[in-house]
């Protein structure tokens, strides 16, 4: 294995970031050109998504068949979701992941309609959490993927919220993993993780880490999602 400088590993933080930038512009715009509105089908609001990233952006899905958008149950159940119309008083995740693969990064937002303030709430919880955990993150040079999980599980139960997944969030370049029985917790922050999360990889890369946060409200069958780059932002 060739040994890697300090400008391959610049240039991969640099790749990172700019994936993570891409998303945010696209989701900038999507909010911009009011492309999420209720009585549209989610597929219809996915077909305008890519076509914004490829007219705007110059980028094409990563990822044929996967999805940009889910809203109301389909917010917390698995996929594969059945189709859905929006509707007036829904949270709707959009969840550019599939334009990123070529990034190896993800980016996750969850947008409430409507004025029942116990979606905006969510949402509101959600962001309190996702700071949390940057700043627990912040705060300790030494933490650990399990040590970084306990955080954000308390900080959700202060919320009186609970984790929709077993993990929090995953090495870049990492396909997600739907269930706990994962064959390598050392790249999730995860109950299982006990390494800590700043460490050059086996490859000779620096770990970076992409925080994935989906918070539940069970009582309305609803959740909110938030993903994005935890340790270059």
């Amino acid at each position: 294995m060739a040994t890697l400088n300090r400008m391959d590993v610049g240039l991969r933080a640099l790749h990172l970031l700019e994936g993570q930038r891409l998303a945010q512009r696209l989701f900038a715009q999507v909010i911009a050109t009011e492309v999420i509105k209720p009585g549209r089908s989610e597929e219809e609001v996915d077909n305008r998504i890519a076509l914004i990233a490829r007219e705007v952006f110059g980028v094409r899905a990563g990822r044929v068949g996967r999805r940009f958008v889910r809203s109301g149950s389909n917010t917390v159940v698995g996929g594969p979701w059945p189709e859905r119309v929006i509707g007036a008083q829904d949270l709707v995740v959009l969840d550019f992941e599939s334009l990123l693969a070529p990034y190896e990064t993800g980016f996750a937002r969850t947008v409430a309609l409507g004025d029942a303030l116990v979606r905006p709430r969510l949402v509101h919880d959600l962001a309190v959490v996702a700071a949390g955990a940057r700043d627990a993150f912040r705060a300790d040079d030494a933490i650990t993927g399990r040590a970084l999980y306990a955080e954000v599980r308390s900080l959700a139960a202060r919320a009186d919220r609970s984790l929709g997944a077993w993990h929090c969030g995953r090495l870049t370049g990492t396909a997600p993993a739907p269930h706990a029985e994962a064959t390598r917790p050392e790249v999730f922050i995860g109950p299982d993780n006990d390494r800590p999360l700043r460490r050059t990889l086996e490859e000779g890369w620096q770990a970076h880490w992409i925080l994935q946060i989906h918070l539940v409200d069970e009582q309305r069958g609803h959740a909110a999602v938030h993903t994005e780059l935890l340790d270059l932002v």
